[in-house]
């Protein structure tokens, strides 16, 4: 089947109920950069079960589907995505270990953020870096994201992945977790949920630490406009955002995506900004900088679509 006439085909779905699965669903109002078209067909399972038997239909029926968390680091196309679009919001159970009181598991669909308040109610920290962080657990894991010098390989025991039909478990050093890496990018392994160890600790200590990342990142980062966060990732020996602002390009824009002008690794959408518009501001930057510093600047954002 051709994956232009899915939007004819609801009914290979017609096993999952009506308020899961959206025909023309706008990808817009499921990313933190509030740009993108239609998905022809737009999912949020509920259980792992149904997540296997979407992807399993996909396949079945030669359907191009992606997967997607929080939407915190992507941007899809302005013409939409021709296929399933799977959202795992919903796979957030999170579980303590009836043995050992240390160990969470936790679905790879819950927010960061809410995963990061459930263990201050709880007493154990490690988690306090990610209280800021506004991706999906799976979507951390999958790039392994960090913040203030804490990465998610420095908490994960295992993850569990579907690959293929396969549901198998991967042990830290497996993720072969690096710098915005881990094994599972660039393959077709979903991440399901995985174990993460913290320590007992003391809630006013937590709150505290929570309090003063909150602040350092609000005084610094322009979350009040929609965003993917830190477009760039760190070049060797120094900062995007050092770079771009040291190219003067604080505040250029193209369309409705500018540079921010509180923090120049950040490219905020004024309100109408396009795919199209971010796109075409990325490659000015990355030219401008490559030809001011001979230095290449590489994407965290990732694009989605035609």
């Amino acid at each position: 089947m051709k994956n232009g006439d899915i939007r004819l085909n609801i009914n290979f779905f017609k096993e999952f109920s009506y308020d899961k699965i959206f025909s023309y669903e706008p990808l817009k109002n499921h990313t933190t950069f509030k740009i993108g078209g239609n998905a022809d067909i737009f999912f949020k399972p509920s259980t792992i079960d149904e997540l296997v038997n979407c992807i399993n239909i996909c396949k079945n029926n030669d359907i191009k589907y992606y997967i997607m968390g929080n939407g915190s680091n992507i941007i899809f196309s302005d013409n939409g995505f021709r296929g399933v679009v799977i959202k795992t919001t919903s796979l957030n159970e999170i579980k303590q270990d009836e043995k050992d009181s240390s160990i969470f598991y936790i679905g790879s669909g819950a927010d960061m953020r809410s995963v990061s308040n459930y263990f201050l109610e709880k007493e154990y920290t490690g988690f306090e870096f990610a209280c800021g962080i506004p991706g999906s657990f799976g979507g951390g894991i999958y790039m392994n994201a960090g913040a203030y010098g804490t990465e998610m390989k420095d908490i994960v025991l295992d993850v569990d992945i579907l690959q293929n039909d396969s549901i198998i478990n991967l042990k830290n050093i497996d993720m072969k977790f690096a710098y915005r890496y881990s094994i599972v990018k660039n393959t077709n392994m979903v991440i399901l949920g995985a174990r993460i160890k913290l320590e007992k600790g003391i809630y006013k200590d937590i709150k505290n630490k929570i309090d003063d990342l909150t602040y350092r990142r609000e005084s610094k980062q322009p979350l009040e406009y929609p965003s993917a966060g830190s477009v760039f990732k760190r070049p060797p020996d120094n900062f995007a955002g050092k770079l771009i602002q040291e190219s003067g390009l604080c505040g250029y824009s193209i369309g409705g995506a500018m540079v921010s002008q509180k923090h120049a690794g950040f490219i905020i959408n004024l309100g109408n900004a396009t795919a199209k518009n971010v796109l075409d501001l990325i490659e000015y930057i990355k030219q401008t900088v490559k030809q001011k510093f001979d230095v290449d600047l590489h994407e965290e954002l990732v694009f989605i679509g035609e």
